[in-house]
């Protein structure tokens, strides 16, 4: 049985605003988060990725009444991402509406984490974030943090082989290189992680035309995620998946 194809967009959110920028720089605003997530809800998106860009960098919680309204006004899995620290924080964004966790930073400081929380809510509740970009590591491709901001030091598919073997059920890679960009998703990246990984993909950065969504499929994406495309009217939701159908790709109509 072949799973469908799922499209995410994604809402990045500072200071209880929609933002989207280029290689997470120049942001603009995009809107208000709980009525864009109504009407991604509305169009055909299969998930919603809810990441609160500024809790790690500035050490705040994620805003957990946004994350309320919401997963009030939408009736597919939420995922949220954000100021995650400790097992307790998941605890509070389940209660609160989210159906998935994305962490990052704070599984990079302390790895065991992922195995706390995969141990107490299940593998399915979590959900790794990547933000990685070309570099001269072993494998060509490096982990940062805090935006995009400061390398982790860490070499992306070392790092992505560690969590998958910690308990984490989804990968979420965002290139760094091609966030915002509209240029294509980094196809290269997918198709090293995939290599590495059978844990389910999700690719972000870089969709513009309507064939990067195929391209990164192909590449062994097995979700797509995509914002500024979404948010600024470049394609629907209902375009992507009607293209993905004629091309032959099984999505949820």
């Amino acid at each position: 049985m072949t799973l469908s194809v799922r499209i995410i967009p994604c809402l990045d959110v500072t200071d209880g605003r929609v933002v989207k920028g280029i290689n997470f720089k120049n942001l603009q605003d995009a809107g208000d988060p709980v009525e864009m997530a109504a009407l991604y809800g509305e169009e055909g998106a299969d998930e919603l990725t809810f990441l609160d860009i500024s809790a790690s960098a500035s050490g705040r919680e994620t805003t957990l009444d946004v994350v309320r309204q919401t997963a009030e006004q939408v009736f597919i899995p939420l995922t949220v991402g954000g100021g995650i620290r400790e097992v307790s924080d998941v605890d509070r964004l389940l209660r609160s509406g989210a159906d998935k966790v994305s962490i990052n930073t704070a599984a990079l400081v302390r790895p065991q984490l992922i195995s706390e929380i995969a141990d107490r809510f299940g593998a399915q509740v979590l959900v790794l974030s990547i933000d990685a970009r070309r570099a001269r590591t072993e494998s060509g491709f490096e982990v940062t943090t805090h935006g995009g901001r400061e390398s982790a030091g860490k070499d992306a598919l070392a790092w992505i082989q560690e969590a998958c073997e910690l308990g984490v059920g989804e990968i979420l890679l965002n290139s760094m290189d091609a966030d915002g960009t509209r240029a294509g998703y980094d196809i290269g990246m997918i198709s090293a992680v995939r290599a590495v990984t059978k844990v389910p993909l999700i690719a972000s950065g870089g969709a513009g035309a309507l064939e990067d969504f195929a391209a990164a499929l192909d590449a062994g994406a097995d979700a797509l995620l995509a914002a500024s495309v979404f948010h600024f009217g470049t394609h629907r939701i209902s375009d992507v998946k009607r293209y993905l159908a004629a091309e032959g790709y099984s999505v949820r109509i």
